[in-house]
């Protein structure tokens, strides 16, 4: 059976690149009728925040993004102890007490001679006197899988064939020195035991994957499918990293955007199919395919959002907007026309109240001083009573018998005049709406 697993680590808020690889999983996972997983990664005690997984199971419920069950890889450190533990014994863990700054010196040094900045496995000629000396003067070292020098090659479900020569890679640290365990082995252990089948994850993950590929053959796993997408970039192809913390989820939520224009964007940007508003998630699923997306860098523009989120308000019925509308202060007999009156004109749902405030307490008049007589003129041909659907009509046509005027001539001063605006939703429903909040008043 098909198992995905989206495995944030709870030390902030979700953004629009962690979403592509939650989104990824989840839609492989519910096009086989598989298995989707929350795994909090969250074994850094010190970072990981219980507000911060709140939060992400938060997002992911207001995207509509279900999991089947929800794992914690704080719960699951004494199966990492054991794996550890099986690789020592295998020889393929060794400990290692190099401080930063050393290792930093190592890295300039083989720069300089040319050769790739990997880690020299020095500890691995230490003495067992030396190494407690070593800890004596410095505390535990930290834990490195040893690698061998091999190629490791997988065929990606988005890069296609990958080999990398594992000598060009450092022995990666499992284990740190304050006993932490590393996403590097974690993730292994939990894939495995786990049964996950297909891993989609960004590209900067691959030197990852290499490395996680020998150590899941070392401890008798079986490897899942990988796919490694794209990093996104911002509109002009500038890095996105620095301003990922203003594109977290719940800040798109604030400023209006709707999950399904979030979904439908972020589930073919990037991909050779054309983006498509779609109204619920299900139809995301079965048009999707990983193999359709490209390795070149993906350009994100937040702006792209709102026309999706306006399309999408537009197909909805007043049953779906009510609370909005009701926020809007808008009354219970008014909320089906003044809906049927905004929505054309509705980017986000913030903007009701704006539309409900030019309902209920009118605009200043925007006036060209050369229309002043003809506004008068036309102001003092205003139907008397309640208006209706047919007064904009009605009253436009004895206008233009009246002036003489015509097209834009005639109804562009009319609305601005009304509305205090040149552009909104249609004259003929929205003039009801202003004369039964100034009967009312």
């Amino acid at each position: 059976m098909t198992t995905t697993r989206f495995a944030p680590s709870p030390t902030g808020y979700i953004h629009v690149g962690n979403l592509r690889t939650a989104l990824m999983n989840y839609l492989i996972a519910r096009k086989a009728g598989g298995t989707f997983i929350l795994r909090i990664d969250d074994t850094d005690p010190e970072r990981s925040k219980e507000e911060y997984v709140d939060a992400i199971k938060q997002d992911l419920e207001w995207l509509g993004l279900h999991w089947d069950r929800v794992e914690r890889q704080s719960d699951r450190l004494d199966r990492y102890a054991e794996a550890a533990e099986k690789l020592r014994a295998m020889g393929r863990l060794y400990e290692a007490f190099e401080t930063p700054t050393e290792l930093d010196l190592k890295r300039k040094k083989q720069l300089n001679m040319g050769k790739p900045p990997v880690y020299d496995r020095a500890a691995l000629n230490l003495s067992e006197a030396e190494k407690e000396a070593l800890r004596a003067e410095r505390g535990n070292g930290v834990w490195r899988f040893k690698l061998d020098h091999e190629r490791i090659e997988w065929n990606d479900g988005i890069l296609g064939d990958i080999s990398i020569d594992a000598a060009s890679v450092s022995d990666p640290v499992l284990i740190r020195g304050d006993g932490q365990v590393l996403y590097t082995i974690a993730s292994v252990v939990d894939d495995t035991e786990m049964g996950v089948t297909d891993v989609v994850r960004g590209s900067d993950h691959v030197t990852n994957t290499a490395t996680q590929i020998q150590i899941i053959k070392a401890l008798g796993g079986r490897c899942p499918r990988f796919a490694h997408h794209s990093l996104l970039t911002g509109p002009q192809g500038e890095a996105l990293s620095k301003r990922l913390g203003t594109l977290a989820l719940r800040d798109l939520r604030e400023q209006g955007v709707q999950p399904m224009a979030l979904l439908s964007l972020m589930a073919r940007l990037g991909s050779s199919d054309p983006v498509e508003l779609r109204s619920e998630v299900e139809e995301l699923i079965d048009g999707f395919d990983v193999n359709r997306f490209g390795a070149a860098p993906t350009k994100f523009d937040v702006q792209d959002l709102f026309p999706l989120t306006a399309k999408h308000l537009q197909s909805l019925p007043l049953a779906d907007v009510a609370g909005a509308v009701a926020d809007a202060g808008v009354p219970d007999e008014l909320a089906e026309p003044f809906w049927a009156m905004a929505r054309e004109n509705t980017t986000t749902l913030a903007d009701l109240k704006g539309w409900w405030e030019l309902c209920r307490d009118g605009a200043d008049p925007l006036i060209a001083e050369e229309d002043q007589e003809f506004i008068a003129e036309a102001m003092a041909l205003l139907p008397e009573g309640t208006f209706d659907g047919e007064t904009w009509s009605t009253w436009t046509k004895a206008v233009k018998e009246a002036t003489g005027r015509k097209g834009k001539g005639l109804f562009m001063p009319l609305r601005k005049a009304l509305t205090g605006m040149e552009r909104g939703p249609e004259m003929a429903a929205l003039m009801p709406l202003l004369q039964v909040i100034r009967a009312r008043g």
